[in-house]
């Protein structure tokens, strides 16, 4: 444990999949515990054998606001610090704009939203008796600009742009950096199938990347590395599009 406590510690939620797994292998590869949660058990496990010792597994449902605090302050004993977040599960819902209910717009918003406002509350808690940490939240393509059918997660993606730069001013003199990565069209098997499955949207994703291909999870992990690194001592408050191009393309 001991040995454990001089190095970085990082929580990455969302972390036994996708662009999770692929942060969280970053922070491994580069020495820094990182500790992931999520709700599956057998991917939770699964990360854990493929990451090796330097990474830990939490199982727990981040929807369940009221046990938040209790989970931060179990970590935080038990490692003596934090100093790395990475605000990164969340859902989506593909529907037509009037079929969404409230409670589907709801439900979006508190996982998207609400759990990652109460995690980064209570972990902000901890990294403010240090006077030092960095929080990296995971946004998306939605919130740069307008994307049919996925109304709830372009809102809970548009309000953590917000919530990122409104953190990042008043943490930021706490020692407390606040960054955001929107990520363009990343390959993941979730993508992949969606694309291939409709060539119309696959040949408009591509026509407006100027970098003509998808990027990797890896892409992302190397920018959150980045961001929770020395080398991005003087940034704050960023909302990074990882995309090829894809915000600004025409």
């Amino acid at each position: 444990m001991e040995s454990i406590q001089k190095k970085k510690i990082a929580i990455v939620t969302g972390g036994a999949s996708g662009i999770g797994l692929a942060i969280a292998t970053e922070y491994v590869k580069n020495d820094i515990f990182t500790i992931i949660i999520g709700r599956d058990k057998e991917k939770l496990q699964q990360a854990k054998n493929n990451l090796g010792d330097l990474c830990e597994t939490i199982s727990f449902d981040l929807g369940n606001l009221k046990q938040i605090p209790e989970l931060v302050k179990d970590i935080s004993a038990r490692y003596g610090k934090i100093d790395i977040l990475v605000n990164n599960a969340g859902i989506n819902m593909k529907k037509e704009f009037c079929d969404v209910t409230d409670e589907d717009f709801q439900s979006i918003l508190h996982t998207n939203l609400s759990s990652v406002f109460a995690m980064s509350r209570e972990v902000v808690k901890c990294m403010i008796e240090k006077g030092s940490g960095s929080i990296i939240n995971i946004s998306s393509m939605a919130s740069q600009y307008g994307i049919p059918k996925v109304i709830a997660y372009t809102a809970s993606k548009t309000a953590i742009d917000g919530m990122t730069r409104a953190m990042a001013v008043e943490l930021s003199p706490k020692g407390i950096r606040v960054n955001s990565i929107a990520p363009g069209f990343i390959a993941t098997d979730m993508s992949a199938k969606a694309l291939n499955s409709d060539p119309e949207r696959k040949q408009k994703v591509m026509s407006r990347t100027p970098m003509g291909f998808l990027g990797e999870t890896a892409d992302i992990g190397a920018t959150a590395l980045f961001l929770a690194s020395d080398g991005a001592k003087y940034i704050t408050g960023v909302v990074l599009p990882v995309d090829g191009g894809n915000s600004i393309g025409f």
